[in-house]
């Protein structure tokens, strides 16, 4: 057949079937104009086929119920024609009758080569290719051809794209074979031009597309929503939506009577027409409990619903309190108890009577506890999150609690649930916990950009569930230009079985605290951190625990005597120099030992302690140092988090915290606080977002003075040319508001999760420091010296060659040859500032997105800050990625 003749065929999805070849008259047929006249029949004697190219005769005659013998009519013929083409095997066929011989001639359907699709790019080819029946090596026909037309053709519809054509063409090949080519014209997609309602009288159209999860294209945000676009589904469950809320306000009777979707001539828009009848407003009437149950007294019952009569009727209400009864009942162990709301109206007076039917029931006991799917976990880390046992009455909110145990453990799939399947009694239930082991291991790897310490690197490899014991394992690295630090920690939750949990940590912390000087980060400090931590915990109630720790620390603390030790009286011995480096940083400087013991009482009712959407956690901690040791202190601290679930799948949460800390030392040194600069608090990144590491609460600043051309002195205020110096704070509170922005389906499977946040916190509480001024035309010289204590002079050799100079040290007394150059450091004129230290609110508000990349969690805020105070360094972007094993 050519290709020409073959597009044309397959292309028209109502395509007529092939016109046949009719018989050749036979001696029997009636001769015209005597159609009543009785016919004559002969018999067949031979069938013969002719054309086959593939299939051998024999079996094209198997395809027919003709055979020879049997009388022959022309009804006979058209059901040969029917049983052949009914085969789908043949283009064409045709049958003829001659002197008792039938000869079948047929053309048979090529095969398939190959399927093409062109055209196609919103929906790639293997998502298009396995819903075709179509197959290389199958023999074509129109009708799959039409079939998988429409298949295409829905898939694009599935995508909102109603325009999309298909044009099947194929292309003959050698031996009767064929490319099926699928010309696909895409479409854009088909957006809502609008949506109308008719018959709306309480609530305006606004108000009622805003309960729809369907949105008209021209809105403010709607570039922003994947739900402008078509979906039959969707449309479906927007009318759910319009019920479910009329039926929230009273409108008992309320009823969607039509929704159409109009696709416009041009197949780009749709316009959605829905047609309501809200009928009356119905009010509660009389709202009562009847229990069948021992244990419950229907009226206490009825007393303590939330309903009244008088109250606009809701039905979210009803269901609402449905659940409530059920669950109270599962509280006393009846799991299968049922509850029926019977409703009467009352049309006349515009009531809703409602009786919750409180149905009898057994008390359940637990006869079996499964887990199942476990591989690496042992079951008795599953077992013992339970808070029921095998034999005990049935509980429901034990239940829950338990499921909530299971999912913070994070060794399982999110959301799971426990499984109330029925016992081998009525009175005997089995829980299941159906669990699916995910990835524990974490492998974590952390960068951001800091203006203060450029690139950060961090690196972690923890295993949360070691040797599946449940037990956590863990060495962490963290790597920048001003902070180094190495840990080693393992946590047993349930110390020799019993539910006592015990971990330690062993630590080396090298930190580098800096200031600017001409645009320069110089370091100040260097604190250097040798330490271990011990703790213990044990649950007080379900959700409350005390957590004893107690840690031992070596500090040493030191300064760059190359830049801040000087000998101004020529003794010989170097010491630190407060106009070098301020008395708070000499004063700093020392080894030390402390000794720590800390007590937390901690209480925790979320759902998860991994992602919690509804519960709080609060905790109080208090450490003591001074049972041994150099240093003796009291730090307090306390926190509180509150999350739940909002309207429209959003979470919020809201946290608060704070601590302060007294020093039980007299130190007696004039301007100095007597809580050591290593053991303040210090406050910024991660703490609140939008400020810099340290870059919130109290600060010294170093400002150069310099003479302008009248010679009057000028402070230097670019904050990149001034040494910067955080002391940190002896009090600080942070609060934090944050809401989780729940994205399409499409979306979530990236496992994107957005979030808006609001962070506020302050660090305060210092003696003012005793502050060094150096007035212009005061510049002092500090000279250098050898490690004997002698000048240090500058031998400038051969004028000509600059690397003829040397350094040469000449004791106190001798002679200095003529041409040597005393060396040392002029001190330039400067002032200090001590600045930021208030509890007046920091405020900054951000966007932030988590993501489970392919490379991992990453984490990006973006913040910017409202309120800040003098001193205060602010920061625009943080982020950090890690992995999972």
């Amino acid at each position: 057949m050519p290709a020409a003749a073959m597009a044309q065929d397959a292309d028209v999805p109502a395509a007529q079937a092939p016109t046949t070849a009719q018989p050749a008259p036979t001696p029997t047929s009636a001769p015209p104009g005597t159609a009543n006249a009785p016919q004559q029949t002969e018999t067949v004697r031979t069938i013969s086929v002719s054309g086959a190219q593939r299939l051998e005769p024999q079996t094209i005659l198997s395809y027919i119920r003709l055979r020879p013998g049997d009388a022959w009519s022309q009804v006979v013929g058209d059901e040969v024609l029917k049983d052949l083409y009914a085969t789908e095997l043949f283009a064409n066929a045709s049958v003829a009758f001659e002197n008792g011989n039938v000869t079948i001639t047929i053309t048979e359907n090529p095969v398939i080569n190959r399927i093409i699709l062109e055209g196609n790019s919103r929906i790639k080819d293997d998502k298009i290719l396995p819903e075709i029946r179509l197959a290389p090596r199958q023999i074509f026909t129109r009708s799959k051809v039409r079939a998988d037309v429409a298949r295409i053709i829905e898939l694009y519809k599935r995508q909102g794209r109603f325009a999309a054509t298909v044009e099947p063409q194929s292309v003959q090949l050698a031996q009767n074979r064929v490319d099926i080519v699928f010309e696909i014209e895409e479409g854009p997609k088909s957006k809502i031009r609008s949506i109308n309602i008719i018959g709306n009288e309480a609530f305006s159209d606004g108000e009622l597309r805003g309960e729809m999860v369907t949105k008209q294209t021209g809105g403010l945000f709607s570039f922003l929503s994947s739900n402008t676009s078509y979906d039959p589904d969707r449309l479906a469950f927007d009318q759910q939506n319009l019920r479910r809320f009329y039926l929230t306000q009273g409108y008992a009777d309320f009823r969607v009577v039509s929704a159409v979707a109009e696709l416009t001539p041009d197949k780009q828009d749709f316009i959605i027409t829905y047609v309501v009848e809200e009928g009356e407003r119905y009010k509660f009437g009389d709202v009562d409990v009847e229990s069948q149950l021992r244990d419950f007294d229907s009226s206490q019952l009825s007393v303590l619903l939330p309903m009244q009569s008088g109250d606009w009727y809701d039905a979210k209400l009803v269901e609402d309190t449905v659940e409530q009864i059920s669950e109270l009942a599962g509280t006393f162990g009846y799991a299968f108890a049922d509850v029926e709301p019977q409703f009467s109206r009352n049309r006349d007076t515009l009531t809703m009577d409602v009786t919750f039917r409180l149905a009898e029931a057994p008390r359940v006991y637990v006869e079996r506890i499964d887990v199942n799917g476990n591989t690496l976990t042992q079951d008795k880390v599953v077992r013992r999150e339970f808070r029921l046992s095998e034999g005990d009455a049935f509980n429901s909110l034990a239940v829950q609690r338990s499921t909530a145990r299971i999912n913070s453990l994070g060794f399982f799939q999110e959301n799971f649930e426990i499984n109330q399947v029925d016992g081998s009694a009525p009175d005997r239930i089995v829980l299941e916990a159906n669990v699916e082991e995910q990835a524990t291991g974490e492998l974590q790897l952390s960068a951001g950009f800091s203006s203060i310490e450029n690139f950060i690197l961090q690196g972690a490899i923890r295993q949360r569930n070691f040797r599946g014991r449940g037990q956590t394992i863990g060495l962490s690295v963290n790597y920048s230009r001003f902070s180094r630090s190495a840990q080693a920690s393992f946590t047993e939750p349930y110390l020799f079985d019993r539910n006592i949990s015990a971990g330690i940590d062993v630590y080396r912390r090298d930190f580098n605290n800096f200031n600017f000087s001409g645009g320069d980060r110089n370091t100040t400090f260097e604190q250097a951190t040798t330490g271990l931590s011990l703790r213990a915990g044990v649950p007080l109630t379900e959700y409350l625990s005390l957590i004893g720790s107690y840690t031992l620390n070596y500090d040493d603390v030191s300064l760059d005597e190359n830049q801040f030790f000087a000998d101004f009286d020529g003794d010989g011995i170097r010491t630190c120099e407060p106009l070098l480096a301020g008395r708070f940083l000499c004063d700093a400087i020392g080894e030390r030992t402390s000794s720590i013991l800390g007590l937390t009482l901690s209480l925790d009712n979320t759902n998860s302690r991994l992602r919690p959407t509804r519960g709080r956690n609060m905790s109080v901690s208090a450490e003591y140092a001074g049972l041994g040791g150099s240093v003796n202190f009291l730090r307090i601290r306390g926190r509180a988090a509150q999350y739940f679930s909002l309207p429209a799948g959003f979470i919020g949460s809201l946290s608060v915290e704070g601590g302060a800390i007294r020093s039980f030392e007299d130190r007696n040194i004039p301007g100095t606080d007597d809580v050591r600069l290593t053991d303040r608090f210090f406050l910024g990144e991660p703490q609140i977002r939008g400020f810099d590491i340290r870059g919130v609460g109290p600060r010294v600043l170093r400002q150069s003075i310099v003479a302008d051309e009248d010679g009057n002195p000028v402070v230097i205020t670019d904050r990149d040319r001034i040494n910067d110096d955080a002391i940190g704070g002896t009090a600080y509170y942070l609060g934090r508001a944050e809401v989780e922005i729940p994205l399409g389906s499409g979306a979530r499977e990236l496992g994107l999760r957005p979030s808006v946040f609001v962070d506020v916190g302050a660090l305060f509480n210092v003696t003012n420091p005793a502050l060094i001024q150096n007035p212009l035309g005061n510049e002092i010289f500090i000279p250098l010296r050898d490690n004997a204590g002698n000048p240090v002079f500058l031998n400038p050799g051969n004028p000509d060659d600059a690397t003829d100079d040397v350094v040469v040290g000449i004791p106190a007394g001798d002679p200095i040859p003529d041409g040597f150059v005393r060396q040392g450091n002029i001190i330039p004129a400067f002032q200090e500032v001590f600045l930021g230290d208030s509890p007046a609110p920091r405020v900054s508000v951000g966007i932030g997105v988590n993501w489970n990349s392919p490379f991992g969690p990453f984490r990006i805020d973006l913040a910017h800050v409202l309120k800040k105070q003098p001193g205060d360094d602010t920061k625009l972007l943080t982020f950090n990625v890690g992995t999972q094993f």
